[in-house]
């Protein structure tokens, strides 16, 4: 397993490009405006109180519905599964997280809830049957980086405030619905980087995307991306762009878009290749242009 030195002064000289390149240094991959945001969260009335009403009901109730209707991944149930999150574990020098695979039909998909010191990722059985083992290395890395990176007591708020708050009330928690979802649109990206340092290959992390989009196999497979990557553009005409605002994870394209940027990073290629010679953007320039990839209102 690689050396993890969590030195500052190391860090800085990873995100410029010029670290040791022998150096894997944990979430010095994460996007800055997701952990700036979290910061934020912190301070806000209305998140803190959602968060402490979630840890409650996490421990109460919501605990027990995942372990009554799922079934627990281990070494003799479903070992492919159980390696796959061991790997990716390893890769991104994390405790291996309890994985449930749910009953949900019909919608491709995967979550990370729970507390800090108590979280599973839950992946729903038709998103294993769609995906590749490459795919499925990027979409449980992904969430493994929701756990790397703090995110799960957050992600499991706006999880639940969302499919869980009564339809009459939800008007009295919007405002950190609103807050927590400007905040998953950023996570989201930092969780992609993630995924495709788990998978290691960016057409297979690409794939996975457009799978979790399309919710067909067929169809996913017979996508032309260049031209799919076309309705950036569109995406950001008009005044229908807004509604991405009261979504919690970015358009695809964007996703897709900034997970080629980050696919350029020396970071991501020395990671790779440690011993080799690899020339990439730093890791600064990629959230850039990152950064301009997900607003959603644009300076003319």
């Amino acid at each position: 397993m690689a050396e993890v030195d969590f030195n500052f002064s190391d860090y800085v000289e990873q995100r410029k490009g010029d670290g040791d390149k022998s150096r894997f240094g944990g979430a010095a991959y994460a996007y800055p405006a997701d952990q700036k945001v979290l910061r934020t969260l912190e301070r806000m009335t209305p998140v803190t109180l959602a968060v402490e009403a979630t840890v409650r009901l996490w421990k109460n109730v919501a605990k027990s519905e995942i372990l009554g209707t799922s079934v627990k991944v281990t070494e003799k149930q479903f070992p492919e599964i159980y390696k796959i999150t061991a790997d990716c574990s390893a890769k991104l020098e994390i405790a291996p997280p309890t994985v449930y695979i749910a009953p949900e039909v019909g919608v491709l998909n995967a979550h990370t809830l729970g507390t800090r010191d108590d979280s599973y990722v839950v992946l729903n059985g038709i998103l294993v049957d769609h995906l590749s083992e490459d795919e499925l290395k990027f979409v449980i890395g992904h969430e493994c980086g929701h756990i790397q990176n703090n995110h799960v007591v957050y992600m499991t708020a706006l999880y639940y405030l969302m499919y869980s708050a009564n339809v009459f009330v939800r008007w009295i928690v919007q405002p950190a619905i609103m807050a927590l979802q400007s905040w998953a649109r950023r996570a989201e990206i930092t969780c992609d980087r993630a995924g495709i340092l788990c998978c290691g290959d960016l057409g297979e992390a690409t794939s996975a995307l457009i799978r979790l989009a399309l919710g067909s196999q067929k169809l996913a497979e017979k996508i032309n991306v260049d031209e799919y990557l076309k309705q950036l553009e569109e995406s950001q005409e008009g005044v229908g762009r807004a509604a991405e605002l009261f979504r919690s994870h970015p358009y695809l394209p964007k996703r897709v878009e900034a997970l080629r940027k980050f696919a350029t990073t020396y970071y991501y290629l020395s990671a790779l290749d440690p011993e080799g010679d690899v020339d990439g953007t730093s890791l600064n320039s990629c959230d850039a242009e990152v950064s301009e990839i997900l607003a959603i209102f644009r300076k003319d």
